[in-house]
């Protein structure tokens, strides 16, 4: 097994995305948009370097 040094925002986006299916059907369009936003700013940084 190896072991990952996380940011705190992809440790968030991992934790989301477990908890997607958990959120149906109350929480479901809420934590879908936050998975989507992280997800999207994570990529504008990689972008930034």
């Amino acid at each position: 097994m190896k072991t990952t040094i996380l940011t705190e925002e992809e440790y968030d986006l991992i934790m989301a995305i477990r908890n997607y299916k958990k959120s149906y059907p109350d929480g479901y369009p809420e934590i879908l948009w936050y998975i989507e936003r992280l997800f999207n700013e994570l990529l504008d940084c990689e972008e930034e370097k």
